[in-house]
């Protein structure tokens, strides 16, 4: 069959499915092209979750968790690295902390690690939180260490580094300044920040796919048997495995490993209420400014608007074999979390487009 005439039968055949009724017709153009970065070999797996006034109105997932073993995706069962999407979960978990009165927001971050270098400007933790401390960003190979570091032993990469800039004065987004939060937040409340991320965030919410990398060396593992995406890179010849990483010691700025049902869980809850109260969550959801231009990022959490001028928190992350989106729409109370098994695989454009369809698509009917 012809090219046109394929199209012209599968337009006729939605429409006989669809009729008139235009609310399922974001999803069907949507869906297609998730379908189309597969088929077009651009990615090779993703997993989708859009959540409506807390109901699930589409959920699949495209292409092969595993190339070689030809394993498909499952939504609900398919755990992908997550990468900067794992900053508004160590986010949420401060959160609970400075209600707790374990952390202050505009405190030092030497109150909690005198042991870390002087530097030339004293810098707060919500400085830290919204990328307003100056600490640098990754150099040359950091990107990819497959080393098993301790969240206390990751910052020896970069503390005795000079700040970019006085504190408050500028804005440089970078995973380093969660690695120095998750470790404050260690050392102030005594308690491993795995363990309290799981006692406050995932248990709470019942992300029991979320997890944290083990510290042993390149693994992505953890106790009980869950579906782990192969992670992959591409390249001109197509996709190969990535390389092994350990993101142990960055977890909180990029190392959590999720479902895209899970992240949804985490936008949902902050829809309905169920982290905290809104007087807490305020600063975290609230763009911060430097001399008057905003910043478009609270405190973990991305806070803008889309193409079309809805308002919107979340993140986008881009790790080792790992891509995701993860929005969160107040007012059309929208949650979306798209995940993708490969290194930045350039497919933004078309991720924004698919969140824009399925943004204006309505609830099905049936």
């Amino acid at each position: 069959m012809n090219p046109i005439a394929k199209y012209l039968n599968n337009l006729f055949a939605k429409k006989r499915i669809l009729g008139d009724d235009t609310r399922l017709e974001g999803l069907v153009k949507a869906d297609d092209l998730l379908a189309d970065l597969v088929n077009q070999q651009k990615i090779p797996g993703l997993s989708v979750t859009v959540l409506e006034e807390g109901k699930t109105i589409f959920q699949k997932g495209y292409g092969h968790a595993d190339l070689e073993a030809k394993t498909r995706i499952i939504p609900e069962e398919t755990v992908f690295r997550v990468a900067s999407v794992s900053k508004p979960i160590a986010a949420t978990a401060l959160a609970h902390m400075v209600v707790e009165g374990i952390i202050d927001l505009d405190a030092s971050f030497r109150t909690y690690v005198p042991y870390y270098p002087k530097k030339k400007y004293d810098f707060t933790i919500r400085q830290l939180a919204s990328h307003t401390a100056g600490i640098r960003s990754y150099r040359g190979t950091e990107y990819g260490l497959n080393r098993p570091y301790s969240i206390k032993e990751g910052i020896d990469l970069f503390k005795n580094d000079p700040l970019l800039f006085e504190p408050g004065t500028g804005y440089h987004y970078n995973s380093y300044d969660w690695v120095l939060i998750s470790l404050a937040m260690q050392e102030a409340s005594g308690i491993p920040f795995v363990e309290y991320v799981h006692e406050k965030v995932l248990e709470p919410l019942g992300m029991d796919h979320t997890f944290a990398p083990t510290a042993k060396k390149g693994s992505d593992t953890w106790p009980g048997a869950h579906r782990l995406a192969t992670s992959y890179s591409r390249n001109r010849l197509g996709f190969r495995e990535a390389i092994p990483v350990n993101n142990h010691y960055k977890l909180a700025g990029g190392g959590y490993l999720s479902t895209s049902g899970d992240i949804a869980k985490l936008g949902q809850a902050y829809l309905e209420g169920k982290i905290l109260d809104k007087k807490t969550l305020q600063p975290f959801l609230t763009s911060q400014n430097i001399n008057g231009t905003p910043t478009y990022y609270g405190l973990g959490w991305q806070v803008s608007e889309d193409t079309k001028g809805r308002s919107y928190y979340g993140h986008v992350g881009n790790g080792v074999g790992g891509y995701s989106n993860f929005f969160v729409y107040p007012n059309e109370q929208m949650v979306v979390a798209i995940l993708i098994n490969c290194t930045d695989p350039k497919v933004q454009d078309v991720l924004d487009t698919t969140v824009n369809l399925l943004m204006t698509s309505k609830k099905p009917s049936f």
